[in-house]
């Protein structure tokens, strides 16, 4: 096959970008591309049988090196350095020994693998696990130069909705001012039918700073010593621009996992401000979702199982045996998580709640940092890192006992998808990371925010004051710890509110009728932008 039917993707590691990426190649892979998923050996695990059995799909894995836990003392993100160190070099010796493709796809997360396609000519396209408001917010706050917000003002921000307008707790999770880039002030391009690249890209993007990765503080965590930048945790410093648009600058069209029916303003306002096509592919989901919003989702099906004290099964006898629209889903992914005093303070509100809940605690929740992560990170198997994790792994011990059947503590592993298609689940108490906020959305459970850091916030905002399909868990001018009754409260002000669910049922009626037609119209000119 020509070199010109050949795309690659190359995702960032976590269960909250693979995922996507993977859905995304079957969507490529589709429209007649070969598509080539380039990972790490050390996450094969991650990637189902199912996926490589799409006859233009090709899974290449890159050797890394054998993985060690890493030191509690270094706080480190849950991503091992290994995947960075050999990456790079992996994909440089590919392109030297195999038929190069007409582009490829890039997590923006990985923006620092572009430079090896650069050196080989080959044209990126920048791609965003996450939806577009929270791009949107961060490049507006920076073109706008918002210093300070005082308490209980608002300031709109010009091409956004009006419900969007930033108070000053905004500010504390957004990136600081910056000078707009020379002469910048809306390149002119509007999202929609594919052209040429803008006059001066030469096919890669506008030129980049010194390559490497963005410096302590830029809005990436450290990774270890001689790694790069990692999992995006904050805003730049003053003065700097939202720290993915060195990456989306060096690309030639940008790709976001969301839709017009969800974030069509955002999207706009991205393609009008970028100056390069700017695509909604998504919510990029698993194929079984689209199919029905009757039927229950089974995750065996379509994802890998990893370590946890339940079966699907377990949880789907539990949930039979609740009534319908009663129970509350607790979970905040695979990525971050609330303080170990903050768990506590949830352990007691569910307790007193006397609602039905799911209450799902991932290994090396409640350390200080981000959790050290998943098992499929170290090798999965059985029992590799248990003993590494579990004594600074939060657990709430005793809350079984006294809640007896009416919660259901899963440790580890969870099937969301059939957790959130079930009738018996109510509301879903999330940290709002983007594909857990499409999922509910998709399924019609409104949504109780409890964002912990980067683009988690954003994604609340929208949900509550744009969507309409969930509410704050505390005063989002609260800084302080959050506590047993604001859980309790917000628990209440979401399981009660009639006009959220019906919002959320009307919402969800208009996303799961099928893959959006929009999303397919622009992978479709992805395509002719391509050829």
């Amino acid at each position: 096959m020509s070199s010109e039917s050949q795309i690659w993707v190359v995702p960032f590691f976590g269960q909250g970008h693979l995922f996507p990426c993977m859905e995304l190649c079957k969507h490529i892979a589709s429209r007649g591309f070969k598509t080539t998923f380039i990972i790490s050996s050390n996450l094969s695990s991650s990637v189902p049988s199912s996926f490589q059995e799409h006859p233009l799909i090709e899974v290449t894995q890159i050797p890394s090196s054998p993985l060690s836990p890493p030191e509690p003392s270094s706080n480190p993100p849950n991503h091992p350095h290994n995947h960075h160190s050999d990456l790079a070099p992996g994909i440089e010796k590919l392109l030297e020994n195999a038929s190069r493709p007409a582009c490829a796809v890039i997590d923006i997360m990985m923006d620092w693998t572009g430079d090896t396609f650069k050196k080989f000519k080959i044209p990126t396209i920048g791609f965003f696990t996450s939806g577009a408001c929270s791009a949107a917010l961060e490049y507006a706050m920076w073109k706008a130069r918002v210093v300070d917000i005082k308490p209980g003002e608002t300031r709109l921000l010009p091409g956004l909705p009006e419900e969007m307008a930033l108070t000053d707790s905004d500010l504390k999770h957004g990136p600081p001012p910056g000078p707009p880039p020379p002469g910048h002030g809306g390149f002119g391009f509007s999202r929609g039918p594919p052209g040429p690249p803008p006059p001066g890209l030469g096919g890669f993007g506008f030129r980049r700073g010194p390559t490497g990765p963005p410096p302590q503080g830029h809005g990436f965590c450290p990774g270890p010593p001689g790694g790069p930048g990692q999992q995006k945790v904050g805003p730049p410093q003053p003065g700097g621009q939202p720290p993915w648009m060195e990456a989306a600058n060096d690309s030639v069209a940008l790709m976001l996992n969301s839709c017009n029916d969800l974030e069509g303003p955002f999207l706009d306002y991205l393609g009008n401000q970028i100056g390069k096509p700017v695509w909604g592919v998504g919510p990029l989901l698993p194929q079984q979702f689209w199919k029905s919003s009757d039927s229950l989702l089974h995750d065996r099906e379509i994802r890998a199982n990893k370590q946890s004290n339940v079966t699907e099964d377990e949880v789907m006898e539990w949930l039979d045996s609740k009534p319908r629209g009663s129970v509350l889903y607790v979970s905040f992914g695979s990525e971050v998580a609330p303080t170990k005093q903050e768990f506590e303070q949830l352990a007691d509100a569910l307790e007193a709640s006397n609602r039905p809940f799911i209450w799902v605690i991932q290994h090396g929740s409640g350390r200080p940092g981000p959790p050290p992560g998943p098992p499929q990170f170290l090798g999965n198997q059985p029992g590799s890192c248990d003993s590494h994790f579990e004594e600074e792994s939060y657990f709430p011990h005793g809350l079984d006992q006294k809640v007896g059947k009416r919660g259901l503590i899963i440790h580890g592993w969870a099937p969301q998808l059939l957790i959130l298609s079930h009738p018996s689940t109510a509301g879903f108490l999330s940290h709002c990371g983007w594909n857990s906020t499409v999922e509910a959305i998709g399924r019609g459970v409104p949504l109780l925010a409890w964002p912990i850091r980067g683009d988690q916030h954003y994604n609340a905002k929208l949900v509550v004051n744009h969507l309409k399909v969930g509410c704050m868990i505390f005063d989002h001018l609260s800084q302080q710890m959050i506590k047993k009754d604001d859980i309790t409260k917000g628990i209440e002000k979401l399981m009660g509110n009639e006009e959220i669910k019906k919002q959320a049922v009307m919402l969800s009626s208009k996303v799961h009728r099928g893959f959006p037609p929009s999303s397919a119209a622009s992978l479709d000119a992805f395509k002719d932008f391509i050829l």
